[in-house]
């Protein structure tokens, strides 16, 4: 393992010192993130060095659009740069749900893809491993949520939290991408408004993300095929996180995110035609 360079600031601020700004946004690690100066700090996990080493690879080949690992600081966090911008959370603003934000999220993910292609992630350790028939050599982000996408003027520039990290394949990870950002679920629980049906329009997204995407047909057939397991396995996460007695979660899933989950799994299955129609030309 390579020997992680530390950190120059101070483990505590001190008078004089910048100081640390709580950032807001996220379930994980709710409270323990923050910022001083041009900086991030962010608590170190067992798959951390993993994400070191994609991070140091996405730099090295001239990827703009994720996190600098700067080091570690003497309180044992990781050290990584701030990516100016604005980050969508609820309630969601109309810049966030709009067809340019919307192409442009798949468009960064694409660029992404083609970034990490020539990053070797047999060499690391991972966390949790994604369902059998969708594991590969491409290190996904699997985490693409509206809260983990930098944008500037609207535009998606930058994925953060990489904690979920793991080997996939590209199409995974579209799924992972397009189920949140249509979003595809429950007009109860759906942020998009208007005059307009909702269920119509998110299917519309959907199509809008993979076309700005480049999918092929097959591939899309694909897409449609992992949305209900994608679902699946990122609240396998989250029910793992409340079985532990994680502190944000579960007053997260005891107060509605578990319903909202179970209403969403329904829709994908009731709409599984609906949606493959969407996307198969």
């Amino acid at each position: 393992m390579p020997a992680w360079r530390v950190s120059s600031w101070p483990a505590q601020m001190t008078p004089g010192d910048e100081s640390e700004v709580l950032l807001h946004g996220g379930t994980t690690n709710r409270g323990r993130v923050t910022r001083v100066g041009d900086t991030v700090r962010r608590p170190v996990r067992p798959t951390s060095r993993s994400t070191w080493a994609l991070l140091r690879h996405l730099e090295d080949v001239g990827f703009a659009g994720a996190p600098r690992f700067v080091g570690v600081d003497r309180a044992g966090r990781e050290v990584l740069s701030y990516v100016e911008g604005d980050v969508a959370t609820p309630p969601y603003p109309a810049w966030a749900l709009s067809e340019r934000a919307l192409t442009s999220v798949a468009e960064l993910l694409r660029d992404y893809h083609a970034a990490v292609a020539s990053f070797d992630a047999s060499a690391h350790e991972w966390g949790r491993p994604l369902p059998p028939r969708y594991r590969g050599p491409l290190v996904t982000h699997n985490d693409p949520n509206l809260d983990n996408v930098v944008f500037r003027d609207g535009v998606a520039v930058s994925l953060i939290d990489f904690d979920l990290a793991a080997p996939g394949t590209a199409l995974w990870d579209v799924a992972c991408a397009a189920r949140l950002w249509a979003p595809l679920r429950d007009r109860a629980d759906s942020p998009l408004e208007g005059e307009g049906d909702v269920e119509e329009d998110s299917l519309r997204r959907l199509r809008v993300f993979v076309d700005a995407y480049g999918l092929s047909a097959d591939d899309r057939e694909h897409v449609a095929g992992a949305l209900l397991s994608a679902h699946a396995w990122c609240y396998g996460i989250v029910q793992d996180a409340v079985t532990h007695g994680h502190e944000s979660f579960t007053p997260y899933w005891v107060q509605g995110g578990a319903a909202q989950a179970e209403r969403t799994r329904t829709w994908l299955f009731a709409h599984r035609r609906e949606v493959r129609a969407a996307l198969v030309p």
